[in-house]
C-alpha cells in the first residue's frame, strides 16, 4: 500500500535544502532536492518502489500487460530502479531493470545499456528529480538505439521548470509522485 504522505514528509526533511544551488542544468537555484537521501534509505526505498509501481499500474502488472523494463540514467535512477524491481518481485510482478551508462564501459562488451533486455521490449524511464528533462531524454535516446521501446518517464519530483513540456515535444509523458509544489515550494 502506497503511503503518499509519509513518503512527501521524507523528502520534506530529508532532501530538500534551500540555499544557493546550481543544479545540473546549470540553472541557478534557491532550492535544491537531494533525493538520494531518501532513495537509499530503507523507508524511502520502500516508499518509493511502491509509489512507482502504482504510477506503472498494477492490474497492468498483475496482468502481464505492463512494461517488461524500468530504468534510467546512472546514477539518479539505479536505486529507484532497485526499489522498483524490490516491490515487484515481492508481489510477483515480472519486471526487469537496466542501468543507462552516461559513457560506454571501458572494458568488456562496451556497453552503454547494461540490463537482460532484448531489443523491441518495453520500458518506462525512471528519474529522481525533472528540470529540464535532459538526462532522462538521453536516456531515452540510448534504450531506442538498443531497439528498446519507451513507454513513459516517471520520476519521484518535477520541478515544474520545462521538463514535461520537452518530453511532450518529443512524444513523451512524464507522470510524477510529486511536483515541488507539493512538497510546500513556492514558485515565483
Amino acid at each position: 500500500m502506497y503511503d503518499r504522505d509519509a513518503l512527501a514528509k521524507l523528502l520534506r526533511n530529508n532532501a530538500l535544502e534551500f540555499g544557493d544551488f546550481t543544479l545540473a542544468s546549470g540553472k541557478q537555484a534557491s532550492y535544491y532536492l537531494d533525493c538520494r537521501r531518501v532513495t537509499l534509505d530503507a523507508r524511502g526505498a520502500r516508499l518509493i518502489g511502491e509509489g512507482m509501481i502504482n504510477l506503472i499500474g498494477e492490474l497492468r502488472l498483475k496482468m502481464g500487460q505492463g512494461p517488461k523494463l524500468v530504468g534510467g540514467m546512472a546514477v539518479g535512477a539505479d536505486p529507484i530502479t532497485a526499489a522498483i524491481l524490490t516491490t515487484a518481485g515481492i508481489k510477483g510482478y515480472p519486471l526487469r531493470g537496466v542501468i543507462v551508462r552516461k559513457e560506454p564501459k571501458a572494458h568488456g562488451k562496451g556497453q552503454q545499456v547494461e540490463g537482460p533486455f532484448s531489443p523491441g521490449e518495453s520500458i518506462v524511464i525512471v528519474e529522481d528529480v525533472v528540470t529540464t528533462g535532459a538526462s532522462s531524454l538521453k536516456a531515452i535516446e540510448l534504450c531506442e538505439a538498443e531497439g528498446l521501446k519507451v513507454e513513459r518517464v516517471l520520476a519521484i519530483v518535477d520541478r515544474l521548470e520545462g521538463g514535461r513540456a520537452a518530453f511532450a515535444a518529443k512524444g513523451y509523458e512524464l507522470t510524477t509522485l510529486f511536483t515541488v509544489e507539493d512538497l510546500g515550494v513556492q514558485l515565483d
